[in-house]
């Protein structure tokens, strides 16, 4: 006979299991954070911005547009309303300019780091993908030399690209975890993280020599050395598409995101008498 402690042990269980479940889903996880990043942004946009004086441009433009309806066969009446409504809108956008700064920066931020998350998914055992490295002049080509772990076997020769100063290799990983792929030229070297899960986990793309800008936004992984033939090694990802348990539709993260939290953020504002 199962005792009191009995079942609300296995309830806890179970609703553990269920918790552990969403915070592996990508689904879950870009609904949370959308509803959270509302809340936050419309809250920051609030407390960054003149609500008075933003309430007021608003009503302005109300009329303004009001104006135009109501004298539409007053030519006079009109060219005057559709200056006001410019005048009005420059206003106004100064007004919000400032508080829209402070919430798109760390937005962006964020975004960035979770798209190391949500935007790819890592290599499935047993699934061919390819390892590409590109070098600084064509000359090195030859010499380019690839050092693999043992839970990583090439199931292709090198492929040469001449155009691109690159080669590509086709790999197949047997065990999941983190691996090191070492890339040699002319006695230099350098490695490339590969992430091999078929759960949700951080994975960078590529790692680049140089390119501060681009590696803050692709890659996840430090710097190539300056002296180094290697400008560039990369993992061929697969994309991640997020189901949404809609007859089979699926959408990008980002899109999902910035679809929701401006939902939310509408909801919030109504909710909190922000005026946005």
């Amino acid at each position: 006979m199962v005792t009191a402690a009995q079942a609300a042990a296995l309830t806890t269980v179970n609703f553990a299991l269920l918790a552990l479940s969403l915070l592996t889903s990508p689904l879950a996880i870009v609904v949370m954070l959308s509803v959270v990043v509302g809340l936050l942004m419309i809250v920051l946009f609030g407390y960054t911005s003149d609500q008075k004086a933003i309430g007021i441009a608003k009503d302005q433009l109300k009329a303004h547009l009001l104006a135009v309806r109501l004298y539409r066969d007053q030519l006079q009446v009109v060219m005057g309303s559709y200056g006001k409504i410019l005048r009005g809108t420059g206003r106004y956008l100064k007004l919000a300019f400032k508080p829209l700064l402070y919430v798109i920066i760390p937005i962006t931020l964020l975004i960035v780091q979770l798209d190391r998350y949500l935007g790819l998914t890592p290599i499935h055992t047993n699934t061919p993908f390819l390892v590409s490295a590109r070098v600084n002049n064509p000359e090195a080509l030859d010499s380019v030399s690839i050092d693999l772990p043992p839970e990583i076997t090439a199931s292709a020769p090198p492929v040469h690209v001449a155009a691109d100063n690159e080669v590509v290799w086709r790999l197949v990983a047997s065990q999941e975890g983190s691996y090191d792929v070492k890339i040699a030229v002319g006695g230099q070297g350098a490695s490339k993280t590969v992430r091999v899960s078929s759960q949700l986990a951080r994975v960078s793309p590529e790692r680049l020599r140089g390119h501060f800008w681009e590696r803050m936004f692709s890659s996840g992984e430090s710097a190539l050395p300056a002296n180094s033939a290697i400008e560039s090694i990369a993992v061929d990802y697969p994309e991640r598409n997020i189901p949404l348990g809609i007859a089979g539709y699926e959408m990008n993260w980002i899109w999902l995101f910035f679809i929701l939290s401006m939902i939310a953020g509408f909801i919030f504002k109504e909710l909190l008498g922000i005026q946005v």
